[in-house]
């Protein structure tokens, strides 16, 4: 959706109100009259997409203990927080972006630990590189050119999210549903990256189970 300007003429009340509220939402005060106004007119925007998807995201993953979900002042992204039982019980963070158009990408997850512990950071990048190869592995063909569409730094993996290739999932509760399962799943299974740091071959055995047994039960993104 295109946006333009335009002109309004509103009393000082209205605006004083519309204000207040914008910073409540942290937004802003455009974007929060736009938002009011589509509402009313049952008008859907991008913004109100992503935010009905995020709220469903908090709602799925909130109850389940291990996840702290933070709202960012952006309309697009929120952080996720889930905590590693590793040395000085550093904390994993999963930002999630949603794009304001999408097709064929509907956002994407970056997941990264603020650490300064290279120990940690190379057993992490370790992870994401076992991990990638799994994505590959088993739902490449899912994807344009063949190729998942992940990125792996040290200490930090991005992983951009495909729409589902069936239209009738493509809702907001079931992008939100899919996005939760695959964030439980990439946390599940770090986990136990850790905890199997001892017998790394047994854990990528396991790990690898979890994965195929993901991918047939859940929608792929």
């Amino acid at each position: 959706m295109d946006r333009n300007v335009y002109s309004l003429v509103l009393i000082d009340e209205v605006v004083d109100a519309v204000d207040k509220m914008a910073y409540e939402k942290n937004t802003s005060r455009s974007n929060l009259i736009n938002q009011i106004l589509a509402e009313y007119l049952s008008c859907p925007t991008p913004e109100m997409r992503m935010r009905d998807i995020f709220e469903s995201v908090d709602r799925l993953m909130t109850g389940l203990g291990s996840f702290q979900i933070q709202f960012q002042p952006s309309d697009t992204m929120i952080s996720i927080r889930s905590a590693l039982r590793y040395r000085y019980k550093p904390t994993i963070r999963y930002t999630l972006e949603l794009y304001r158009l999408c097709g064929p990408t509907l956002g994407e997850l970056r997941v990264s630990a603020r650490t300064q512990s290279q120990s940690l950071l190379s057993i992490l990048t370790d992870f994401f590189v076992f991990w990638s190869a799994l994505e590959n592995k088993y739902i490449a063909s899912y994807f344009p050119e063949g190729k998942v569409l992940c990125e792996v730094e040290t200490g930090r993996y991005t992983r951009q999210f495909l729409l589902p290739r069936d239209e009738s999932q493509r809702t907001n509760e079931n992008l939100a549903a899919a996005i939760s399962d695959y964030i439980r799943s990439f946390d599940k299974n770090l986990k136990l990256y850790f905890s199997g740091l001892d017998d790394l071959e047994a854990a990528e055995e396991t790990i690898e189970e979890n994965y195929s047994r993901y991918v047939k039960i859940s929608e792929v993104i």
